[in-house]
Protein backbone atom coordinates (compact mmCIF):
# COMPACT_ATOMS: atom_id res chain seq x y z
CA UNK A 1 0.00 0.00 0.00
CA UNK A 2 1.19 3.66 -1.07
CA UNK A 3 2.23 6.00 1.55
CA UNK A 4 0.53 9.49 1.78
CA UNK A 5 2.61 11.70 -0.56
CA UNK A 6 3.93 8.38 -2.16
CA UNK A 7 5.64 10.52 -5.31
CA UNK A 8 8.94 9.40 -6.12
CA UNK A 9 11.18 11.67 -5.69
CA UNK A 10 12.32 13.53 -9.44
CA UNK A 11 15.65 15.21 -10.18
CA UNK A 12 14.21 18.18 -11.64
CA UNK A 13 16.60 20.72 -12.79
CA UNK A 14 16.46 24.83 -12.56
CA UNK A 15 18.97 26.51 -14.62
CA UNK A 16 18.90 29.57 -15.37
CA UNK A 17 19.55 30.67 -19.68
CA UNK A 18 22.76 30.72 -20.69
CA UNK A 19 24.26 29.07 -17.77
CA UNK A 20 26.89 27.17 -19.86
CA UNK A 21 29.24 26.51 -17.02
CA UNK A 22 26.30 25.25 -14.88
CA UNK A 23 24.76 23.50 -17.39
CA UNK A 24 28.34 21.18 -17.86
CA UNK A 25 28.46 20.99 -14.02
CA UNK A 26 25.31 19.58 -14.11
CA UNK A 27 26.28 17.19 -16.34
CA UNK A 28 29.07 16.17 -14.74
CA UNK A 29 27.31 15.56 -11.48
CA UNK A 30 24.62 13.51 -12.98
CA UNK A 31 27.12 11.15 -14.76
CA UNK A 32 28.65 10.51 -11.53
CA UNK A 33 24.88 10.39 -8.92
CA UNK A 34 24.04 7.28 -12.19
CA UNK A 35 26.97 5.77 -11.20
CA UNK A 36 27.03 6.00 -7.43
CA UNK A 37 23.21 5.26 -7.43
CA UNK A 38 23.86 2.15 -9.69
CA UNK A 39 25.95 0.75 -6.50
CA UNK A 40 22.74 2.54 -4.38
CA UNK A 41 19.28 2.13 -5.21
CA UNK A 42 17.94 3.96 -1.78
CA UNK A 43 19.81 6.85 -2.78
CA UNK A 44 17.80 10.36 -3.97
CA UNK A 45 18.78 13.30 -4.29
CA UNK A 46 17.00 17.01 -4.51
CA UNK A 47 17.74 20.33 -6.34
CA UNK A 48 16.45 23.65 -4.67
CA UNK A 49 16.56 26.75 -6.40
CA UNK A 50 15.78 29.90 -5.91
CA UNK A 51 12.69 32.19 -6.44
CA UNK A 52 13.14 36.26 -6.50
CA UNK A 53 14.35 37.29 -3.31
CA UNK A 54 16.30 34.14 -2.04
CA UNK A 55 13.11 32.43 -0.76
CA UNK A 56 13.91 28.35 -1.80
CA UNK A 57 11.80 26.76 -3.83
CA UNK A 58 11.57 22.48 -3.39
CA UNK A 59 11.84 20.70 -7.29
CA UNK A 60 10.53 17.43 -6.10
CA UNK A 61 7.87 16.22 -3.95
CA UNK A 62 4.40 17.34 -3.16
CA UNK A 63 3.65 21.09 -3.81
CA UNK A 64 0.79 21.53 -1.23
CA UNK A 65 1.46 26.11 -1.70
CA UNK A 66 0.29 25.47 -5.77
CA UNK A 67 -3.58 26.29 -6.46
CA UNK A 68 -4.16 27.65 -9.47
CA UNK A 69 -6.47 31.27 -9.96
CA UNK A 70 -8.32 29.79 -12.59
CA UNK A 71 -11.55 28.73 -11.86
CA UNK A 72 -12.36 24.92 -10.65
CA UNK A 73 -14.58 22.96 -8.89
CA UNK A 74 -14.68 24.80 -5.40
CA UNK A 75 -15.30 28.30 -6.75
CA UNK A 76 -18.80 26.87 -8.05
CA UNK A 77 -21.38 28.90 -5.01
CA UNK A 78 -23.59 25.97 -5.89
CA UNK A 79 -21.09 23.28 -4.80
CA UNK A 80 -22.61 22.28 -1.18
CA UNK A 81 -20.61 20.34 1.58
CA UNK A 82 -24.48 19.54 3.02
CA UNK A 83 -25.43 16.28 3.34
CA UNK A 84 -28.77 17.48 2.16
CA UNK A 85 -27.67 18.58 -0.75
CA UNK A 86 -26.29 16.16 -3.51
CA UNK A 87 -22.96 16.16 -5.84
CA UNK A 88 -22.90 15.21 -9.26
CA UNK A 89 -20.11 14.35 -11.52
CA UNK A 90 -17.32 14.23 -8.86
CA UNK A 91 -15.33 12.26 -10.80
CA UNK A 92 -14.21 14.23 -13.07
CA UNK A 93 -13.83 17.02 -10.78
CA UNK A 94 -11.96 15.00 -9.14
CA UNK A 95 -9.74 14.07 -12.28
CA UNK A 96 -9.71 18.02 -13.29
CA UNK A 97 -8.42 19.32 -9.66
CA UNK A 98 -5.82 16.83 -10.23
CA UNK A 99 -4.63 18.33 -13.57
CA UNK A 100 -4.23 21.79 -12.05
CA UNK A 101 -2.07 19.96 -8.90
CA UNK A 102 -0.19 16.99 -10.73
CA UNK A 103 2.65 16.74 -7.82
CA UNK A 104 -0.80 14.70 -5.90
CA UNK A 105 -1.27 12.61 -8.41
CA UNK A 106 1.87 10.00 -8.02
CA UNK A 107 0.77 7.52 -5.30
CA UNK A 108 -3.26 8.75 -5.09
CA UNK A 109 -4.58 5.34 -6.18
CA UNK A 110 -3.60 4.42 -2.57
CA UNK A 111 -3.59 7.51 -0.49
CA UNK A 112 -6.16 7.30 2.90
CA UNK A 113 -7.53 9.73 5.13
CA UNK A 114 -8.86 8.35 8.09
CA UNK A 115 -11.59 10.16 10.21
CA UNK A 116 -12.94 10.06 12.84
CA UNK A 117 -14.73 11.92 15.89
CA UNK A 118 -16.90 11.93 18.91
CA UNK A 119 -19.40 14.42 20.46
CA UNK A 120 -19.06 18.44 21.64
CA UNK A 121 -19.84 18.45 25.20
CA UNK A 122 -17.75 16.99 28.06
CA UNK A 123 -18.21 13.33 28.39
CA UNK A 124 -20.73 11.94 31.37
CA UNK A 125 -18.84 9.09 32.31
CA UNK A 126 -15.99 10.72 34.80
CA UNK A 127 -13.16 8.47 32.97
CA UNK A 128 -14.80 9.26 29.58
CA UNK A 129 -12.61 12.35 28.39
CA UNK A 130 -9.41 10.30 29.44
CA UNK A 131 -10.43 7.23 26.80
CA UNK A 132 -11.98 9.36 23.79
CA UNK A 133 -8.18 11.07 24.43
CA UNK A 134 -6.33 7.94 24.56
CA UNK A 135 -8.35 6.36 21.61
CA UNK A 136 -7.35 9.23 19.59
CA UNK A 137 -3.94 9.31 20.56
CA UNK A 138 -4.10 5.21 19.17
CA UNK A 139 -5.27 6.21 15.81
CA UNK A 140 -3.02 9.26 15.43
CA UNK A 141 -0.19 6.73 16.02
CA UNK A 142 -1.38 4.21 13.48
CA UNK A 143 -1.54 6.81 10.95
CA UNK A 144 1.72 8.44 11.47
CA UNK A 145 3.14 5.14 11.62
CA UNK A 146 1.45 4.65 8.14
CA UNK A 147 1.53 8.28 6.47
CA UNK A 148 -2.15 8.52 6.73
CA UNK A 149 -3.55 11.72 7.06
CA UNK A 150 -6.29 12.01 10.11
CA UNK A 151 -9.08 14.64 10.50
CA UNK A 152 -11.00 14.35 13.92
CA UNK A 153 -14.40 15.96 14.37
CA UNK A 154 -15.91 16.53 17.65
CA UNK A 155 -18.85 18.83 15.92
CA UNK A 156 -22.43 18.06 14.20
CA UNK A 157 -22.16 19.18 10.85
CA UNK A 158 -26.22 18.63 10.72
CA UNK A 159 -28.37 19.35 14.08
CA UNK A 160 -30.16 16.37 12.86
CA UNK A 161 -27.82 13.63 12.18
CA UNK A 162 -26.84 12.44 15.36
CA UNK A 163 -25.55 9.46 17.37
CA UNK A 164 -24.51 6.85 14.77
CA UNK A 165 -25.88 9.27 12.09
CA UNK A 166 -23.08 11.81 12.80
CA UNK A 167 -20.50 10.21 10.36
CA UNK A 168 -22.59 10.42 7.33
CA UNK A 169 -22.19 14.37 7.05
CA UNK A 170 -18.77 14.49 8.63
CA UNK A 171 -17.61 11.77 5.41
CA UNK A 172 -18.96 13.57 2.78
CA UNK A 173 -17.25 16.92 3.45
CA UNK A 174 -14.17 14.87 3.87
CA UNK A 175 -14.07 13.52 0.59
CA UNK A 176 -15.03 16.84 -1.17
CA UNK A 177 -12.24 18.66 1.69
CA UNK A 178 -9.48 15.99 0.15
CA UNK A 179 -10.14 15.30 -3.13
CA UNK A 180 -6.45 14.04 -3.58
CA UNK A 181 -7.74 11.36 -1.16
CA UNK A 182 -8.81 7.86 -2.93
CA UNK A 183 -9.88 6.35 0.50
CA UNK A 184 -11.85 7.88 3.34
CA UNK A 185 -11.32 5.52 5.99
CA UNK A 186 -14.12 5.82 8.85
CA UNK A 187 -13.17 4.80 12.33
CA UNK A 188 -15.73 5.05 15.07
CA UNK A 189 -14.15 6.66 18.47
CA UNK A 190 -14.36 3.17 20.81
CA UNK A 191 -12.22 1.47 17.81
CA UNK A 192 -9.14 1.00 18.87
CA UNK A 193 -6.41 -0.31 16.45
CA UNK A 194 -4.98 -3.50 18.30
CA UNK A 195 -2.02 -4.55 15.30
CA UNK A 196 -0.57 -1.50 14.33
CA UNK A 197 1.55 -3.53 11.64
CA UNK A 198 -1.05 -4.52 9.96
CA UNK A 199 -2.32 -3.25 6.53
CA UNK A 200 -5.76 -3.08 4.66
CA UNK A 201 -5.12 -5.29 1.48
CA UNK A 202 -5.70 -2.15 -0.78
CA UNK A 203 -5.47 -4.26 -3.31
CA UNK A 204 -8.03 -6.29 -2.63
CA UNK A 205 -10.73 -3.78 -3.07
CA UNK A 206 -9.65 -2.56 -6.34
CA UNK A 207 -13.11 -3.25 -8.02
CA UNK A 208 -15.10 -2.46 -4.55
CA UNK A 209 -16.20 1.27 -3.67
CA UNK A 210 -16.93 0.40 0.40
CA UNK A 211 -15.33 -2.22 2.55
CA UNK A 212 -16.76 -3.32 6.04
CA UNK A 213 -16.78 -5.64 8.30
CA UNK A 214 -19.48 -8.35 7.54
CA UNK A 215 -20.65 -11.74 6.44
CA UNK A 216 -22.86 -11.94 3.18
CA UNK A 217 -25.02 -15.60 4.74
CA UNK A 218 -25.89 -13.54 7.66
CA UNK A 219 -27.46 -10.80 5.48
CA UNK A 220 -29.07 -13.42 2.91
CA UNK A 221 -29.65 -16.31 4.58
CA UNK A 222 -31.05 -15.48 8.08
CA UNK A 223 -31.54 -11.14 7.81
CA UNK A 224 -29.71 -10.08 10.83
CA UNK A 225 -28.98 -6.01 12.07
CA UNK A 226 -25.82 -6.98 12.56
CA UNK A 227 -24.84 -8.91 9.73
CA UNK A 228 -22.40 -6.22 9.63
CA UNK A 229 -20.90 -3.40 11.39
CA UNK A 230 -20.99 0.03 10.15
CA UNK A 231 -18.20 1.69 12.98
CA UNK A 232 -15.26 1.33 10.62
CA UNK A 233 -15.46 1.17 6.78
CA UNK A 234 -13.34 2.18 4.18
CA UNK A 235 -15.32 4.67 1.57
CA UNK A 236 -13.76 5.46 -1.75
CA UNK A 237 -13.69 9.23 -3.02
CA UNK A 238 -15.62 8.83 -6.12
CA UNK A 239 -19.50 9.50 -7.29
CA UNK A 240 -20.41 5.97 -6.45
CA UNK A 241 -19.71 6.86 -2.93
CA UNK A 242 -21.47 10.26 -2.97
CA UNK A 243 -24.44 8.86 -4.75
CA UNK A 244 -24.61 6.02 -1.69
CA UNK A 245 -24.60 8.29 1.05
CA UNK A 246 -27.90 10.38 -0.92
CA UNK A 247 -29.45 6.58 -0.57
CA UNK A 248 -28.13 6.21 2.91
CA UNK A 249 -29.10 8.96 4.88
CA UNK A 250 -32.57 8.95 3.57
CA UNK A 251 -33.56 6.67 6.10
CA UNK A 252 -31.58 8.52 8.76
CA UNK A 253 -33.02 11.80 10.70
CA UNK A 254 -32.55 14.39 7.93
CA UNK A 255 -35.27 12.71 5.77
CA UNK A 256 -38.78 13.31 6.32
CA UNK A 257 -39.79 9.31 6.07
CA UNK A 258 -36.94 8.96 8.88
CA UNK A 259 -39.60 7.79 11.09
CA UNK A 260 -41.19 5.11 8.71
CA UNK A 261 -37.68 3.41 8.57
CA UNK A 262 -37.80 1.91 11.78
CA UNK A 263 -40.57 -0.23 11.60
CA UNK A 264 -39.66 -1.16 8.07
CA UNK A 265 -35.86 -2.39 9.05
CA UNK A 266 -37.58 -4.35 12.16
CA UNK A 267 -40.32 -5.55 10.16
CA UNK A 268 -37.32 -7.62 8.00
CA UNK A 269 -34.43 -7.91 10.83
CA UNK A 270 -36.34 -9.23 13.82
CA UNK A 271 -32.99 -8.87 16.11
CA UNK A 272 -33.49 -5.10 16.08
CA UNK A 273 -32.95 -3.68 19.26
CA UNK A 274 -34.54 -0.93 19.18
CA UNK A 275 -36.91 1.22 17.06
CA UNK A 276 -35.31 3.98 15.49
CA UNK A 277 -33.72 3.78 12.05
CA UNK A 278 -30.03 3.53 12.56
CA UNK A 279 -26.68 3.62 9.91
CA UNK A 280 -26.50 0.24 10.28
CA UNK A 281 -29.44 -1.65 9.86
CA UNK A 282 -29.90 1.25 6.84
CA UNK A 283 -27.15 -0.09 5.05
CA UNK A 284 -28.10 -3.68 5.13
CA UNK A 285 -31.23 -3.13 4.07
CA UNK A 286 -29.80 -1.56 0.80
CA UNK A 287 -27.78 -5.00 0.68
CA UNK A 288 -30.53 -6.97 1.39
CA UNK A 289 -33.03 -5.30 -0.91
CA UNK A 290 -30.68 -3.81 -3.71
CA UNK A 291 -28.15 -6.77 -3.93
CA UNK A 292 -27.67 -6.87 -7.41
CA UNK A 293 -27.40 -2.43 -7.23
CA UNK A 294 -24.62 -2.85 -3.85
CA UNK A 295 -23.38 -5.86 -3.64
CA UNK A 296 -20.52 -6.28 -6.34
CA UNK A 297 -19.13 -3.03 -5.01
CA UNK A 298 -19.01 -3.28 -1.54
CA UNK A 299 -16.36 -5.65 -0.37
CA UNK A 300 -17.71 -7.73 3.15
CA UNK A 301 -14.23 -7.94 4.89
CA UNK A 302 -14.36 -11.42 7.30
CA UNK A 303 -10.81 -12.63 6.76
CA UNK A 304 -9.41 -10.14 9.34
CA UNK A 305 -10.54 -8.35 11.70
CA UNK A 306 -11.26 -5.02 10.13
CA UNK A 307 -13.28 -4.37 13.24
CA UNK A 308 -13.58 -7.16 16.12
CA UNK A 309 -16.24 -7.24 18.61
CA UNK A 310 -13.85 -6.86 21.59
CA UNK A 311 -15.95 -9.51 23.86
CA UNK A 312 -13.19 -12.26 22.74
CA UNK A 313 -10.51 -10.46 21.87
CA UNK A 314 -8.76 -8.84 25.00
CA UNK A 315 -9.09 -12.58 26.65
CA UNK A 316 -6.45 -13.35 24.08
CA UNK A 317 -4.03 -10.55 24.35
CA UNK A 318 -1.72 -12.82 26.77
CA UNK A 319 -1.76 -15.51 23.98
CA UNK A 320 -1.31 -13.26 21.14
CA UNK A 321 1.52 -11.66 23.23
CA UNK A 322 3.46 -14.64 23.29
CA UNK A 323 2.83 -15.78 19.81
CA UNK A 324 4.31 -12.53 18.63
CA UNK A 325 7.09 -12.85 21.20
CA UNK A 326 7.89 -16.12 19.81
CA UNK A 327 7.98 -14.93 16.30
CA UNK A 328 11.10 -12.64 17.58
CA UNK A 329 12.95 -15.20 19.80
CA UNK A 330 12.86 -17.25 16.32
CA UNK A 331 14.26 -14.19 13.98
CA UNK A 332 16.39 -11.52 15.47
CA UNK A 333 15.55 -9.44 12.59
CA UNK A 334 12.63 -8.48 14.42
CA UNK A 335 14.26 -7.64 17.57
CA UNK A 336 16.39 -5.25 15.73
CA UNK A 337 15.96 -1.76 17.15
CA UNK A 338 14.87 1.05 14.11
CA UNK A 339 13.78 4.24 13.76
CA UNK A 340 9.87 4.97 13.98
CA UNK A 341 9.56 6.00 10.64
CA UNK A 342 10.47 2.42 8.72
CA UNK A 343 8.30 0.30 11.01
CA UNK A 344 6.26 -0.77 7.63
CA UNK A 345 9.12 -2.46 6.79
CA UNK A 346 9.40 -4.86 10.04
CA UNK A 347 5.53 -5.21 9.68
CA UNK A 348 6.28 -6.75 6.18
CA UNK A 349 9.03 -8.97 7.35
CA UNK A 350 7.00 -10.43 10.01
CA UNK A 351 3.76 -10.79 7.20
CA UNK A 352 6.09 -12.28 5.29
CA UNK A 353 7.75 -14.68 7.45
CA UNK A 354 5.06 -15.62 9.71
CA UNK A 355 1.77 -14.63 8.88
CA UNK A 356 1.08 -15.22 5.67
CA UNK A 357 -1.74 -16.63 4.50
CA UNK A 358 -2.79 -16.45 8.20
CA UNK A 359 -6.60 -15.62 8.67
CA UNK A 360 -8.04 -13.51 11.67
CA UNK A 361 -10.32 -14.58 14.28
CA UNK A 362 -10.18 -16.19 17.36
CA UNK A 363 -7.44 -18.55 17.73
CA UNK A 364 -4.93 -17.06 14.99
CA UNK A 365 -1.78 -16.61 15.29
CA UNK A 366 -2.87 -12.60 14.71
CA UNK A 367 -3.24 -9.87 16.45
CA UNK A 368 -7.02 -8.32 15.99
CA UNK A 369 -6.59 -5.33 13.90
CA UNK A 370 -9.42 -3.28 15.00
CA UNK A 371 -10.83 -4.10 18.80
CA UNK A 372 -14.55 -2.33 18.86
CA UNK A 373 -16.20 -1.78 22.34
CA UNK A 374 -19.33 -1.33 20.39
CA UNK A 375 -22.12 -1.45 23.34
CA UNK A 376 -19.80 0.19 26.25
CA UNK A 377 -20.40 3.98 25.07
CA UNK A 378 -17.46 5.09 26.92
CA UNK A 379 -18.66 8.66 26.91
CA UNK A 380 -22.21 8.83 28.23
CA UNK A 381 -21.11 5.30 30.08
CA UNK A 382 -24.55 4.45 28.96
CA UNK A 383 -23.31 0.84 28.27
CA UNK A 384 -25.31 -2.84 26.98
CA UNK A 385 -26.37 -3.84 30.64
CA UNK A 386 -25.50 -7.09 29.84
CA UNK A 387 -22.13 -6.55 31.75
CA UNK A 388 -20.56 -3.90 34.01
CA UNK A 389 -19.38 -0.65 33.13
CA UNK A 390 -15.70 -1.01 34.92
CA UNK A 391 -15.58 -4.70 33.08
CA UNK A 392 -16.11 -1.78 29.76
CA UNK A 393 -13.22 0.75 31.14
CA UNK A 394 -10.62 -1.82 32.47
CA UNK A 395 -10.80 -3.70 29.45
CA UNK A 396 -10.27 -0.67 26.91
CA UNK A 397 -7.36 0.72 29.21
CA UNK A 398 -5.99 -3.20 28.88
CA UNK A 399 -6.07 -2.99 24.86
CA UNK A 400 -5.06 0.63 24.61
CA UNK A 401 -2.06 -0.29 26.56
CA UNK A 402 -1.76 -3.13 24.56
CA UNK A 403 -1.50 -1.35 21.39
CA UNK A 404 0.73 0.93 22.83
CA UNK A 405 3.12 -1.19 23.75
CA UNK A 406 3.43 -2.01 19.70
CA UNK A 407 4.21 2.23 19.59
CA UNK A 408 6.36 2.77 22.59
CA UNK A 409 8.88 -0.24 22.18
CA UNK A 410 10.26 1.93 19.14
CA UNK A 411 11.24 4.70 21.69
CA UNK A 412 12.49 1.74 24.17
CA UNK A 413 9.74 1.10 26.63
CA UNK A 414 6.40 -0.30 27.30
CA UNK A 415 3.73 -1.22 29.58
CA UNK A 416 4.81 -4.37 31.32
CA UNK A 417 1.25 -4.19 33.04
CA UNK A 418 -1.13 -4.49 30.84
CA UNK A 419 -3.78 -2.63 33.11
CA UNK A 420 -1.15 0.07 34.19
CA UNK A 421 -0.68 3.19 31.83
CA UNK A 422 1.92 4.45 33.57
CA UNK A 423 5.27 4.37 34.23
CA UNK A 424 6.43 2.54 31.69
CA UNK A 425 9.59 -0.04 31.56
CA UNK A 426 12.67 0.51 29.57
CA UNK A 427 13.57 -2.46 27.70
CA UNK A 428 16.97 -4.07 26.99
CA UNK A 429 18.73 -4.08 24.21
CA UNK A 430 17.62 -7.87 22.80
CA UNK A 431 14.22 -7.97 23.94
CA UNK A 432 12.81 -11.17 24.23
CA UNK A 433 16.03 -12.67 24.24
CA UNK A 434 17.98 -10.61 26.72
CA UNK A 435 15.78 -11.13 29.78
CA UNK A 436 14.14 -7.93 31.99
Amino acid sequence: MGKYGGAKTRTTVCLSDGAIFLAGAFMSLTLVWSYFSLFSPSFTFTFNGLRHGGEPVQCSGLNMQLDPSEPGFYDDPDLSYSIEKSITNWDEKRHEWFKSHPSFKPGSENRILMVTGSQSSPCKNPIGDHLLLRCFKNKVDYARIHGHEIFYSNALLHPKMNSYWAKLPVVKAAMLAHPEAEWIWWVDSDAIFTDMEFKPPLHRYRQHNLVVHGWPNIIYDKPSWTALNAGVFLIRNCQWSMDLIDTWKSMGPVSPDYKKWGPIQRSIFKDKLFPESDDQTALIYLLYKHKELYYPKIYLEGEYYLQGYWIGVVDGFANVTERYLEMEREDDTLRRRHAEKVSERYGAFREERFLKGEFGGRGSRRRAFVTHFTGCQPCSGDHNPSYDGDTCWNEMIRALNFADNQVMRVYGHVHSDLSKTSPLQPLPFDYPNEAW
